[in-house]
Formats: structure tokens, sequence, C-alpha cells
């Protein structure tokens, strides 16, 4: 795809976050960039701020004239796998001989040409890349970053640096769309389980992963969680193989880990050298993880070692990734993504060890019909570590209903006593009379429209 010839930029499914790191490049570059989404949000609204425009209504009629007259060689359009086959704008594109690409092929288009840092993972990916940006930015280096979050620290999910080579991006597993990309850099956070309407098993997850792993670059660097069942046989001689760890020794580990008012510490080891008493701007030992393959990542970028203390330190976290809403003596109020029982594990016992004393309270809507299906044994088990727990309604995002699939079947499992199922509209007043003293909100649907509601509550 020859960008120089791309005058329009047109997004299907704009709002999405990875979709809206694309169109904000774009725009940043000049472009004229449109788009649809099917809800407004405030991620929306701030595009429309920032001068592109958006339209809400799926019809032909609102696809602006601009692009109807423009050639088809200076149009881009991109979509998202979330727009439906049936979708009228869709469609239009389609029978009107345009050429239609996933965000992840135009990724792949930007960075092919680029030194490229690509984080894959189950879990952990959002918050790895983001924490790799981060320390890329606090050093001379810099970077450009497409990521999967809003970083804290930057107040966006597209970093733009002025003097760099490096790109960081999230390497996406649904749909296989990682496999566009050619890194110079690959991690390899975890490789659990997930999408199984893809994949149809595990095994095809793993096979996915390990194709991820052969298409780096050569002369690059592939990093893996130490445990996960990557052939490293089959990864090109000229390229190196690195596994960290906080659990054991690897080339990059943590040790002596602890919990200091409040905040994680550290020891990282590495080849580089070693860096004594981290502590880490985001809480959570499943942080503590990540913080060790991003900083591998950037040391064999080029960042000095001597850096990444205070870059780790400095980092503030990624939004609803373990977000701290609420810190107060008689309310801790964290928000998180988690919406696989790994990452569900992971938050609550990094809660647990933050707070031993105290009761913690988790508000959990299930996210896919299909995932909530495959795992409802994993999810029960994960989620019955919490004290107590409140369920919503399954978030169905591009799925119809699965007969016998139900937050109430997922309730039936759990063992712990405390545990309730509200509609979304009873979870307020249910709040207000049952006062939490460390309270989660966890889930990739809608539960974060809560958040607000939820401070203002207890404000």
């Amino acid at each position: 795809m020859e960008f120089e010839k791309v005058e329009i930029v047109y997004f299907l499914g704009i709002g999405g976050i990875g979709m809206s790191a694309l169109a904000r490049y774009f725009h940043h570059h000049k472009k004229i960039v449109l788009g649809y989404d099917k809800t407004r949000t405030g991620l929306t609204t701030e595009l429309e701020m920032e001068g592109i425009s958006i339209h809400y209504d799926d019809t032909v009629l609102e696809i602006p004239h601009i692009l109807k007259v423009t050639p088809k060689e200076k149009v881009l359009v991109i979509f998202t796998p979330a727009i439906p086959h049936d979708s009228s704008e869709k469609n239009w594109f389609i029978d009107n001989g345009y050429t239609l690409y996933k965000r992840s092929q135009v990724l792949g288009f930007i960075t092919d040409s680029l030194p490229t840092i690509a984080v894959a993972g189950t879990h952990g990916k959002t918050t790895t890349s983001s924490l790799a940006a981060h320390i890329l930015k606090h050093s001379e280096k810099g970077c450009n970053a497409f990521l999967g979050g809003i970083s804290a620290n930057y107040k966006t999910n597209l970093l733009l640096g002025e003097k760099t080579d490096w790109t960081v991006v999230e390497a996406d597993e649904f749909d296989r769309s990682f496999l566009t990309l050619s890194p110079t850099i690959s991690i390899i956070t975890s490789t659990d389980a997930d999408h199984l309407d893809i994949y149809g098993d595990a095994n095809h997850v793993i096979e996915g992963f390990q194709l991820f792993a052969e298409k780096i670059k050569t002369g690059g660097h592939l990093i893996v969680k130490k445990g996960l069942e990557i052939d490293i046989k089959k990864i090109p001689n000229e390229c190196s193989v690195y596994f960290y760890s906080i659990n054991e020794e690897g080339d990059f580990f943590a040790t002596n880990i602890r919990v200091e008012n409040g905040k994680y510490h550290f020891d990282f080891h590495s080849p580089f050298g070693n860096v004594s008493d981290i502590s880490l701007g985001q809480p959570g030992r499943h942080n503590v993880e990540n913080a060790v393959a991003a900083s591998a990542a950037c040391l064999l970028a080029g960042v000095d070692i001597s850096s990444l203390k205070a870059a780790l330190n400095d980092f503030s976290g990624v939004a609803r990734r373990f977000q701290y809403i609420i810190s107060t003596p008689e309310l801790t109020y964290i928000d998180d993504y988690a919406h696989h029982p790994s990452e569900l594990e992971a938050a609550i016992k990094s809660t647990k060890e933050l707070f031993p004393n105290k009761k913690i309270t988790g508000i959990f809507q299930p996210h896919l019909f299909t995932r909530t299906r495959d795992f409802a044994d994993d999810f029960a088990q994960s989620l019955d570590l919490l004290d107590e727990c409140i369920l919503l309604p399954i978030y169905p995002a591009r799925e119809l209903p699965i007969e016998g699939v139900t937050s109430e079947m997922l309730l039936g499992k759990m063992k712990i006593e405390r545990k309730v199922l509200v509609q979304k509209n009873e979870l307020i007043p249910f709040l207000s009379e049952n006062r939490p003293e460390v309270l989660l909100t966890l889930g990739a649907g809608d539960i974060d429209i809560f958040v607000d509601q939820i401070r203002n509550l207890f404000a």
C-alpha cells in the first residue's frame, strides 16, 4: 500500500481503541480522516474535537460525498472485524470495488520498514507495550507507539516521536491479526486459550503464537515468558531468543518482590546488569512481570540500563488496567479490563496481596457467550478468590445468545457464599446499600460506564 498517494482514510468502526490510534496517526500526517461507528463514546468525541468527522448511522447516505468522488487509489478504507457482514456501508465499499484493509494489515504496512517492538499475548500485551513505549520515551531513544489502551502518562493511545526509528505496537491474536507483522523485537507474554470461536481449540492458539514467533525479522530478538510452549528450534538461527520470569531465573527476571506502602518493589536482573529496588508506578504482581518483559525489549533496543529505574518509577499505568479510581482509608476502588480467567486471577490475587486484611468485592461482567461457555469452570474458580462477587449479565459484543450460557449458569458453578446476580440498572442501588471495603470492577464490555457512577456514589 502506497500511503503517499492516499488522500482520504475512511474507518469502519473508528471508535475502537486500536482503530482510533490509527485514525490519529493519519490525521497527524495530514490525511483527510473520516469514519463511522455505531456508538458515540468519550473516545469518538475526542476524535471529533481533534477535527475528525464521524457519523453514527450505518447507511450509504452517510458516506461523505468527497469520498465517493475521489479516485479509489486515493482512498484507504480500514475496517474492524467487529463490523457485521450485513453492514450497509461495508457492503457498499465491496460492491463498488474498493479494497478493504484490517487494522492489523495497515499496522503491518506502517511498521514493515521500521524497527518495531511487537507485544503479543492473550493477556498482558496492553500494559507491556505501554511500559515499553514509556521506557523508550523516558530515555533518549524515543518511539512511536500504537497502544491498545489510553496511557495515563500521555493521555492518549498514540505516541509520536520526533527523532526516533522505533515503533511499539500491540500484536493482537484475535482473528490471527498479529501474523501481518514482522517485528524486530517480539514479546510473547502468554498463550492461554482464548478466542476459541476463531481458533477452535487451545492447540491452534499455541500454533498461532508459534507462527507469530517465526515472523521475526532477520537478526531480531524474541522474548518469551519462561514456560510457554514456543518451539525455539523453529526460530531462524540469525535471531536471538531470551526468556523472562518473576518466578524463577531466566535471561531477564525479578527477585525480592514485595509490597511497601501500597507499591510493588523488586530487583531486576539481566545480561546487561542489575537494578535494585525498583518501585513500579503501577500496582499488581502481574505488572511486575510485564515490566520485566518491557525492560528486556527496551534494553535490546539500546536503552541504557541506568535509565530503567526512573522510567518504571514514573509509569502511571493504563486506563482500565488495575487503575485506582478511589483510594481513601474507607474505600479502595480499582477498575480492571480483566475478562479471561487468568486475568481475573491475577487481578484478584494482586488486590488480596495489597489489602490482606480487607474484604474484597468484585463486580464482573462476562464478555462474550462463547468465552463464558468455553471457560465457565475456570471463571468460577477465579471468581471464588473474591470474598464477595456481584455478577452482571453477559456482554454479547459481536455474538448472539447461546442457549444455557448465562451469568446464572456461572453463578451456579461458584462456591463462595456471598454471590449475587444483578441487572445493570440495579447495580448502583445495590452498592449504595452494601458499601464495600475494597471494590473491583472487572470486564471488557461496557462495565466502564459505571466507573464515574460508582466514583460519584462514594465521593
